[in-house]
């Protein structure tokens, strides 16, 4: 019994010591060009996962603590990574630039069709691209299966049912990535930047995983390639997330 006691005052004492390393930090963001400060910058504290935006000055606060990492991401800018040292949590008024990207345009070739001019004719010769969702009893959602098939329904079963050949693969093994992904659902500072953004450059982030690791997760969940080309990040997020989630269920079953 004592050593019981004496083990959960130990716990108690580190957990509390942990969250007293935890302060907010307080910085600038600035245009690098031109040193303005710059508005709506969304700041992700990747190894906390929370988020905020920088005020009309450029101004924000933001939980952290020595070696964690604050990702930086504004529309036509470089996103960065800073590491929280000592200094940035004791010392006010540090100031964070951000560099403009150069986006150069490409010449763009259209190949149109070869139109007649008689709707009937033209429109039974543009393709169409069909995607089938598959629906299964007991479970909430749909499942995307690409083009119809023979075959499509069974990938969709084997999916659900032997997800494991990569999702238990890639996030049984990271079990900081799957708390990570239920925590980047509830903030609502990180949902707001995901709705934003297509690039999947902050989910890679936060997740620790390649861009093709997350369009195989999405596959092994049989999303058709239209949705993983042209969902934004917080689609993207909810999908993987739901996908594992309901695996779990299925597996615990």
């Amino acid at each position: 019994m004592k050593q019981l006691l004496a083990l959960f005052l130990i716990l108690a004492s580190a957990l509390a010591f942990a969250q007293e390393d935890i302060q907010l930090v307080k910085a600038k963001v600035l245009d690098d060009a031109d040193d303005t400060a710059m508005q709506g910058v969304h700041v992700i504290n990747l190894t906390q996962v929370v988020g905020t935006i920088t005020d009309a000055d450029g101004n924000f606060e933001i939980p952290a603590k020595v070696q964690d990492t604050l990702y930086f991401s504004f529309i036509g800018f470089k996103a960065i990574k800073v590491r929280v040292t000592n200094d940035l949590i004791k010392f006010t008024g540090t100031k964070i630039r951000l560099t403009e990207l150069a986006y150069a345009l490409e010449e763009v070739v259209l190949q149109p069709y070869q139109l007649t001019g008689y709707l009937d004719i033209d429109s039974k010769n543009v393709p169409i691209n069909t995607s089938y969702r598959y629906r299964i009893a007991g479970l909430s959602k749909g499942y995307e299966a690409g083009n119809y098939n023979p075959g499509a329904v069974s990938r969709v079963l084997s999916s659900i049912f032997n997800p494991a050949d990569f999702l238990h693969n890639l996030f049984g093994k990271k079990p900081k990535q799957m708390r990570k992904l239920r925590k980047m659902k509830e903030d609502d500072e990180i949902r707001n930047l995901l709705a934003s953004k297509f690039d999947r450059e902050t989910l890679r982030e936060l997740l620790q995983v390649d861009r093709v690791d997350i369009d195989e997760i999405l596959r092994n969940c049989n999303y058709s390639d239209s949705f993983i080309r042209t969902a934004n990040d917080l689609q993207i997020l909810d999908a993987i997330n739901d996908c594992y989630e309901e695996y779990r269920v299925l597996n615990r079953n």
